[in-house]
């Protein structure tokens, strides 16, 4: 029971703090709506669990003797999570133009996991602590959870942008949240692209 336990607090504290992907589904809950972002939900719940079982089930291995590989991810991911900012920021607050532009869809939330710097330091560090190469039950169990609870702290992001969607009524509030948020992506952005291009 404290495994499960222990597991159910990583899962819960590693999901539900805000992060790139937070950040894209609380934007996406306020111009869209909770139905319309759910899709976006899946998918990244979907590849950030796919992810962690491929790790837990080799991957891991792979990046212990190619360490530079996931510098090469994270600056990808950087470089993604910048251009989904400057689509937050710039994205229309009309009606017309919301119903015109697309919502994040399932293939970018599942894209998005596999790009995003936080995701990796999450399943590695959640491997490390509760898997061995021995026995994969502990992988199995330990997955299944977080899906549970990534699933769950994601859709709460959600439901908050939807409902903070009535605060915002306006279109100048609106406008003015987007770009706070795309801001705010492209800066986190630009500092994980520095912290792996730029230093050893």
């Amino acid at each position: 029971m404290s495994l499960l336990l222990a597991m159910f607090g990583f899962s819960l504290a590693m999901s539900i703090t805000p992060g790139p992907v937070n950040m894209v589904i609380i934007s996406s809950g306020v111009n869209y709506g909770f139905v319309r972002t759910l899709p976006f939900v899946t998918g990244a719940t979907i590849g950030f669990t796919l992810l962690l079982a491929a790790i837990g089930l080799g991957l891991y291995q792979v990046i212990e003797i190619y360490p530079q590989l996931l510098r090469y991810v994270a600056i990808t991911g950087s470089i993604y999570v910048a251009y989904i900012g400057y689509q937050t920021a710039v994205a229309p607050t009309d009606h017309a133009g919301i119903e015109r532009i697309q919502e994040p869809r399932f293939y970018q939330g599942f894209l998005l996991q596999w790009l995003n710097p936080k995701a990796w330091v999450a399943c590695l560090s959640g491997v490390a602590i509760f898997s061995s190469s021995d026995n994969h039950s502990n992988l199995l169990t330990f997955t299944l959870i977080y899906f549970l609870v990534c699933y769950i702290s994601l859709s709460i992001w959600a439901i908050a942008g939807d409902r903070a969607s009535l605060l915002l009524g306006s279109q100048y509030r609106r406008k003015v949240f987007n770009r706070s948020m795309g801001s705010l992506l492209i800066i986190c952005a630009t500092y994980l692209l520095y912290s792996q291009a730029f230093t050893d």
